[in-house]
C-alpha cells in the first residue's frame, strides 16, 4: 500500500537481505513480537516443539541455537534457558515439587539455592531435608514416599567435597524401583563446576542437569544465564511448561555472549584446571596452611571418586588456615592479594577470593575445622604471578 508517510515506509519497508549469508558467529535476533505469514499460521504453530516461532519470549533463531549447543554440550537432548543460575535452580523447584511434596539437598550445596528452598518452598508447603552427600546410606535413610526431588552437586560448594554420583542416583533409583507412585523422585545435578566438561552427568544416572552458563560457557564474566538440561521428553515437558507459566526469558545480546564464549570452553576450562592444580598443590607445603581443599588432592574428600568419575577439576581450590590465625587475619590477608580480586563468581578471566565461614552455612554435617577457609578461584593470569601473589599475602600472614 503506497503512502508518504516516513514512519509508515521505513517501518514496513519492503526490502529483504538475500538468503545465504553465513558466518562464524550466529545471528543475533531480537524480539517480542513475531510475525506470521498467515492466519492459518498463526494458528497452526506450536511453540512447544521449535518448529516454528510464536513469541520472543518462546525462542528466537538466536536462543534456539544456544539451547541446542548447550544440550550437546551437557550430553543431553533438550534445554532451556534462564536468566541466572539461581532461576534455574528455582525453576527446577517450581517444575517438579508440589504442596506436600519432599525435597532432599546436599548439605554442602550452593547457599543460595539452599535459601530459596527454605524460604519460597517451605512457604509453599514443600518439605526440605538435608543429607550428607558423602554417605549414600544417609540419602537412603532420610527418602520417604513423597520424596520428588533430590539435589546433588559435584563437588559440594565451598568446600568442595567431591560425592560419589552414580551411588547416590543409584539409591534414589531404588527407591522408586519400591513406590508406588505416578511421580518418582527427580535427580538433579548443580553442574557449574563440571560445565559437561568434566564428566557426563546422565551416563553417571542424573534425571537433570543444571548449570549457570554465568561461569565457563560465558568465561567473561559479563553476563548472567542458567541452563536446564535434561534427556528425557516428559521431564523436559515439566519444565518447559513451568518456565512458560514463570515468563523466564533471556535477552538476545546475552545469549550472544555465551555463544561467543562457547567454542573457547573447553580450552578455557583446561587451562584454568591445570593452573588450579599447580597453585592448589603448591599451597599444600606452605607454613600457615592446614588443609587445601580440591579434587585433584590427594587428601581431599572424595578424591578417588574424582579419580573415577571425571576428566577434568576446574578452577577452584579452598584454603583452610591453621587455627591460630584470627578470621580478622584471614580477612586481613584476602585484602593484600593484589591479583585475586574480593568478588562472588568464577571462571572468568580474573582470579578471585573470597573468605568463608563453614559452619554457618552448614546444618547437618560436621564440619572438622578451627581456621578460617577462603576459596580461590583461578582466572587466565599467569600462574608464577598468581603464586607470587599467594606468596607475598602468606608471608605477611605469618609473619
Amino acid at each position: 500500500m503506497p503512502t508518504s508517510d516516513p514512519s509508515t515506509r521505513l517501518i514496513h519497508h519492503a526490502y529483504r537481505p538475500p538468503d545465504g549469508f553465513e558466518a562464524v558467529a550466529p545471528g543475533v535476533h531480537k524480539a517480542s513480537t513475531v510475525i506470521f505469514p498467515d492466519v492459518q499460521a498463526l494458528r497452526s504453530r506450536d511453540w512447544k516443539d521449535k518448529s516454528g516461532y510464536t513469541y520472543g519470549l518462546h525462542g528466537t533463531p538466536t536462543t534456539f541455537t544456544l539451547e541446542e549447543r548447550i544440550a550437546t554440550l551437557e550430553g543431553g537432548q533438550f534445554c532451556v534457558l534462564a536468566p541466572s543460575g539461581l532461576s534455574a535452580i528455582s525453576l527446577v523447584d517450581m517444575a517438579f515439587l508440589r504442596q506436600g511434596d519432599h525435597m532432599l539437598l546436599p548439605d554442602n550445596a550452593y547457599g543460595p539455592g539452599k535459601a530459596f528452598a527454605e524460604a519460597e518452598m517451605r512457604q509453599w508447603g514443600v518439605q526440605v531435608g538435608y543429607y550428607d552427600p558423602m554417605e549414600p546410606a544417609d540419602l537412603a535413610s532420610r527418602l520417604t514416599p513423597a520424596t520428588r526431588l533430590v539435589w546433588l552437586e559435584a563437588p559440594g560448594s565451598i568446600t568442595l567435597e567431591y560425592p560419589d554420583l552414580p551411588a547416590l542416583t543409584d539409591v534414589v533409583r531404588q527407591h522408586n524401583a519400591r513406590q508406588v507412585a505416578d511421580r518418582p523422585a527427580v535427580t538433579v545435578l548443580d553442574n557449574t563446576w563440571g560445565a559437561g566438561l568434566a564428566f557426563c552427568a546422565f551416563d553417571l544416572g542424573i534425571d537433570v542437569s543444571m548449570q549457570a552458563l554465568t561461569k565457563y560457557p560465558s568465561g567473561g564474566a559479563d553476563v548472567l544465564m542458567g541452563s536446564v538440561v535434561t534427556r528425557d521428553p516428559a521431564l523436559h515437558r515439566q519444565i518447559l511448561l513451568c518456565h512458560m507459566r514463570l515468563g523466564l526469558g533471556v535477552g538476545a545480546n546475552d545469549a550472544e555472549l555465551v555463544l561467543r564464549g562457547l567454542p573457547t570452553v573447553a580450552l578455557r576450562y583446561q587451562a584454568q584446571d591445570k593452573a588450579t592444580r599447580e597453585l592448589a598443590q603448591w599451597m599444600q607445603s606452605q607454613q600457615g596452611v592446614a588443609q587445601v581443599l580440591h579434587p585433584a588432592l590427594a587428601g581431599s574428600p572424595g578424591h578417588r571418586l574424582w579419580q573415577r568419575d571425571a576428566q577434568g577439576a576446574a578452577c577452584l581450590f579452598s584454603v583452610v588456615f591453621d587455627e591460630k590465625f584470627s578470621s580478622a587475619q584471614v580477612d586481613a590477608f584476602c585484602d593484600s592479594l593484589s591479583l585475586f580480586q574480593l568478588g562472588w563468581s568464577w571462571a572468568g578471566p580474573v582470579s578471585l577470593c573470597a573468605p568463608y565461614d563453614v559452619r554457618s552455612i552448614r546444618s547437618l554435617t560436621a564440619w572438622p575445622h578451627r581456621g578460617g577457609l577462603v576459596r580461590f578461584a583461578v582466572g587466565l593470569e599467569s600462574v608464577e604471578d598468581l603464586q607470587a601473589d599467594l606468596a607475598q599475602g602468606l608471608a605477611k600472614l605469618v609473619s
